[in-house]
């Protein structure tokens, strides 16, 4: 065997599923193989190596201290392929190619829809699937291959690193609004401040990123709110707000999103003193970034997202 013959790319990938997934079941099916497949294949790759890569425990396995250093010089040949892929697609087709979009529920039809078909007209080269994938998922999706590029929430405007394994670019800081009832005596005042609605009921979910979100946020202007109903979708939370029964912040993106769809009982206005926001993040494997396709989508979100963000609530 030749010296160089032992770093097999298709057996490093299955040890770096490992390292994700957790267990070889997992493993298997997320590579479509048997689990007896995935040991075997790992087992070749111990052989031809030379060390150990994994260990027993209890009636799992797990990576070796040896198996972490493997895979932290595959990283950088992954990183490689992925440039390479990027030059390849560049040489062939120029602008042209399939970009697969994963992206969280409230950004599909705010963002991500406008952007496809402003490319129909400016790159009908460029194709885009999109998959709605919520945040954690959408990084799952990204690691294995099967998007290309994913949108997902950060809470600060400057996202953590975080996994290596990926290239995050600041999209967007998504203005939070307040929805309220009609004949709310501030639907139509002239500004709103979130403290002047430190009295109210508020709608939103008992947990979860998007209660983090609003409760950050209201005691960020020096109160704690009241939660007087709980939901976690836009349109329910909507109509309870038509409904009189409550206040809620909403990102702009779902209320863009929702539309018309909300109804005539609601009135959607700017917090021009607080201006609490959300931040999306885009995110594509590191070295992936050049392909010309990707790096046209990339290019045309930022654009809908200024456009999103210098919006404003009627």
């Amino acid at each position: 065997m030749a010296e160089h013959d032992k770093w097999d790319i298709k057996k490093l990938i299955i040890l770096r599923t490992l390292r994700e997934r957790g267990t070889v079941t997992a493993t298997a099916q997320a590579l479509l193989l048997t689990p007896s497949a995935v040991s075997q294949q790992l087992t070749n790759l111990a052989k031809q190596l030379g060390v150990p890569l994994l260990e027993a425990q209890g009636r799992r396995v797990r990576l070796t201290g040896a198996a972490h250093l493997v895979l932290r010089h595959a990283e950088a040949v992954f990183e490689q392929l992925e440039r390479a892929d990027a030059e390849l697609a560049a040489y062939a087709h120029g602008e042209a190619g399939d970009v697969r979009v994963g992206a969280f529920s409230t950004a599909v039809p705010a963002l991500v829809v406008p952007v496809v078909r402003a490319l129909r007209v400016a790159r009908p080269g460029v194709r885009v699937q999109v998959r709605e994938a919520e945040a954690g998922e959408a990084y799952e999706l990204l690691g294995a291959g099967e998007v290309d590029l994913a949108l997902s929430l950060a809470a600060r405007a400057v996202p953590d690193a975080g996994d290596g394994r990926f290239t995050r670019v600041p999209l967007l800081a998504d203005p939070l609004d307040v929805a309220l009832p009609v004949d709310h005596p501030l639907a139509g005042a002239a500004e709103v401040r979130l403290a002047d609605l430190a009295g109210e009921a508020w709608i939103f979910g008992g947990s979860g990123p998007w209660s983090d979100i609003t409760r950050g946020a209201c005691e960020a202007a020096g109160f704690a709110p009241r939660q007087g109903h709980s939901a976690a979708g836009w349109t329910a939370i909507l109509a309870m707000v038509g409904a009189g029964m409550g206040v809620a912040l909403v990102p702009r993106m779902a209320g863009a999103g929702a539309g018309a769809g909300r109804g005539d009982g609601v009135v959607m206005r700017a917090l021009d003193a607080d201006r609490p926001r959300r931040h999306v993040v885009a995110a594509v494997r590191r070295g992936g970034e050049g392909a010309p396709a990707v790096a046209c989508v990339l290019e045309a979100l930022r654009v809908e997202a200024g456009a999103l963000t210098a919006r404003r609530p009627g």
